[in-house]
């Protein structure tokens, strides 16, 4: 699939595709990657593509031609707007993206973009979380990683892929590799039983118990009563 993103700073991109499993994904061909540098379409001798907001108030606001020509430039793509007012981006998100053939990530700047585009050009609106950086490039690079992981042929295993956190409403639980004691630190009992049936119960146990501690708003489409020993 192709992922292009519309930015003033394409060059941010540059050391994050260029290892990991986005590398790998790009490599095998799975994906493509495309910065588009938004100040192609600037004005003046400066390439701007912001201005004073109507209504005054602080900062400046990211211009409508600018932005408009960009998404011209990817007719096909599903548009989405990185902003801290969109709704919170979750695994739902993308594995619906990961399904699609291209779409385009549009990373704001300064006070934001001008609200017409928007309503007229974007298709999604999502954050990372309730915070708020300076753009939206952080939040391209984990769409970007995000979608990459789930292509075919990019995870060295892909049934890792159906026990992460949030695949069935949990968070993933502890893992422990050897050896079975460190610094007089031990591994749980169950997992060193070789009884799958009771290691697998463990693991849902701890799932729900981590979701409840952390994320109990994650819980209402499961059991809620007590978490057993095991």
């Amino acid at each position: 699939m192709r992922v292009a993103v519309v930015t003033i700073f394409p060059g941010y991109f540059d050391g994050a595709l260029a290892v990991g499993m986005v590398f790998r994904a790009i490599e095998t061909g799975a994906l493509v990657v495309d910065p588009i540098d938004l100040r192609t379409w600037g004005v003046g001798v400066h390439r701007a593509v912001d201005d004073a907001p109507f209504g005054g108030g602080p900062g400046m606001v990211m211009s409508p031609g600018p932005l408009a020509e960009a998404l011209d430039s990817v007719p096909q793509a599903h548009r989405i707007f990185l902003t801290p007012s969109g709704v919170q981006l979750t695994q739902e998100h993308l594995d619906r993206w990961a399904e699609m053939d291209e779409v385009v990530l549009v990373c704001g700047r300064y006070e934001g973009i001008d609200q017409r585009i928007i309503d007229n050009m974007i298709d999604e609106e999502v954050s990372l979380g309730d915070f708020v950086l300076a753009g939206g490039e952080p939040a391209a690079l984990a769409v970007i990683e995000g979608i990459a992981r789930l292509l075919p042929g990019v995870l060295g295993n892909p049934e890792s892929v159906k026990s992460e956190s949030f695949r069935d409403g949990l968070l993933e639980e502890p893992v422990y590799t050897r050896p079975a004691e460190f610094r007089g630190w031990t591994v749980p009992e169950v997992l060193l039983s070789g009884d799958h049936g009771r290691i697998e119960a463990w693991r849902r146990e701890r799932r729900l118990e981590r979701t409840r501690q952390r994320r109990p708003d994650l819980l209402d489409d499961h059991d809620s009563g007590p978490i057993s020993a095991l």
